[in-house]
């Protein structure tokens, strides 16, 4: 067994974080540290009864409900100019209501609901690490904060069983989780559009997210990689719907790259943009409420893409490429490569026709995120 002690601050640091977001996913409360101050919080999801009452004890003080601008707007709560918007708890909001209040599939059911009692002043830095911790454990972004006395921490976390993450630790985990990813398994798996075809998985040292790289042919390190990012797609890639052209993008990407000789399909575990699965099929349900994609995600609370793309290069390094000929409508992942030290010499076109499901989808893509559509 693994001395914690001797693990690196890095790693730490994001066992810290996983295991704070595993806490939440069971409805558990959380602390979270920044400095001189501290914070107790439960993602508001899984508020139930009871719950709130169970967080404002331990804390000592009373809870609020802190929602992103996003979701705030949609709620016709009025901004304050941050990003993270803090309400208070009356005695008449009930953990349905609380609930309801960050699931926007329900706006339409319950159009009726306030007034709410928004909190001015900007959100402390505990509160915008709860919602950044709640992303990261693909729940909604809303969590009910308590200010927790700082001195109490170390006495609440025996007592209670609480686990303690930081702010910094919480902020930084995308990047650290994406610097740590190293090769753990490679192996040759034919597949029906390139026969000549492996799999490279890569996991960060703590053991968390994997993500894979489908090298076709033997591309050469010292020239431009054929590359293209696919984040995963549950629905598109493996029961073919019809609602997005992620399955034709993932297949067509694999033959054009066979056809071409050789390259690289990096599939990165970022279901639904980055917001995951469940929020993706919450994110469909608006839009079969006539939503367009974007705006279905930010009704939810997230921004329009929670996609990072720094695992991206650092898997193209650890395979010794450092530049690439990207396979790509989006110039985000252009900008991104070139951020995170991959030079994009070439973008390729890799688009295919619409359908009747996801015409709407495509015209977003290109009219709002500025796709080459």
């Amino acid at each position: 067994m693994t001395n914690p002690a001797a693990l690196p601050d890095a790693s730490k640091s994001l066992r810290n974080v996983d295991r704070a977001l595993a806490d939440l996913r069971r409805a558990l409360c959380v602390i979270i540290t920044d400095n001189e101050s501290a914070a107790l919080i439960l993602s508001t999801e899984t508020v139930f009864a009871g719950a709130l009452q169970h967080l404002e004890s331990l804390a000592g003080t009373p809870a609020r409900l802190a929602l992103t601008a996003h979701r705030a707007n949609v709620l016709h709560i009025m901004p304050t100019g941050d990003d993270t918007i803090l309400l208070s708890i009356e005695d008449w909001m009930k953990p349905e209501l609380l609930r309801s209040l960050a699931d926007a599939t329900h706006d339409l059911d319950q159009p009726f609901r306030g007034p709410f009692n928004r909190i001015k002043e900007m959100a402390p830095n505990t509160a915008k690490a709860g919602i950044k911790l709640a992303k990261l454990g693909r729940l909604l972004p809303s969590v009910l904060i308590a200010d927790l006395d700082p001195a109490k921490v170390e006495t609440l976390k025996a007592e209670a069983d609480l686990l303690a993450v930081s702010v910094d630790e919480i902020f930084g985990y995308d990047d650290q989780a994406a610097r740590q990813l190293k090769p753990v398994a490679i192996a040759n798996v034919p597949l029906q559009a390139s026969e000549n075809t492996k799999i490279q998985a890569f996991r960060p040292l703590d053991g968390g997210i994997e993500h894979l790289a489908i090298i076709i042919g033997d591309p050469k390190r010292h020239e431009p990689v054929l590359a293209r990012l696919h984040s995963e797609c549950f629905t598109g890639d493996l029961v073919g719907s019809l609602k997005c052209d992620c399955g034709e993008q993932l297949r067509g990407a694999i033959k054009a790259i066979s056809d071409q000789g050789s390259g690289v399909l990096l599939y990165l575990a970022q279901e639904g943009r980055g917001i995951g699965l469940i929020n993706k099929l919450r994110a469909y349900k608006l839009q079969g409420d006539g939503f367009d994609t974007i705006d279905s995600n930010e009704r939810l609370g997230f921004d329009a893409d929670e996609r990072i793309f720094r695992p991206a290069a650092e898997m193209l390094k650890h395979m010794g490429f450092d530049s690439v000929r990207l396979m790509t409508n989006n110039p985000e992942k252009i900008e991104g490569m070139e951020r995170s030290g991959i030079k994009v010499v070439e973008r390729v076109s890799h688009k295919f026709p619409s359908n009747t499901h996801n015409e709407l989808y495509l015209a977003t893509k290109r009219k709002k995120s500025g796709h080459y559509l």
